[in-house]
């Protein structure tokens, strides 16, 4: 069970990287002509690709600018800071779950 829950959480922090990467590349080229913002659609990823596949990167409808670029500085502060919360969250269980494995192991061993 402990394994399933870490390969769930190893699978959620992957995703995280990711979308972490493509927000960055994102925010790197925000003044670059007729680049495309980058996406993952997170909810479907996770649900979808437990098996390991990589994830499927999106090109979401936005509205361009005159220059053809559709980076959209504040969407993409805010997905940094979501990320940053899921990741927190994410290792907040992964410690947690490490945690009651540990206590499990010392209380076998005094028992």
């Amino acid at each position: 069970m402990i394994e399933r829950i870490a390969g769930k959480l190893e699978q959620y922090m992957t995703l995280l990287s990711t979308r972490q990467k493509l927000v960055a590349s994102n925010i790197a080229n925000v003044d670059t002509p007729g680049y495309k913002t980058k996406d993952v659609d997170f909810q479907f990823e996770f649900l979808s690709r437990i098996d390991g596949a990589l994830p499927q990167v999106i090109e979401p409808e936005l509205p361009s600018k005159n220059d053809g670029n559709n980076v959209s500085i504040d969407r993409e502060a805010r997905l940094l800071a979501e990320n940053g919360i899921r990741f927190q969250m994410a290792s907040l269980m992964a410690r947690g779950e490490l945690r009651r494995m540990r206590n499990a192991i010392q209380e076998g061993k005094s028992g």
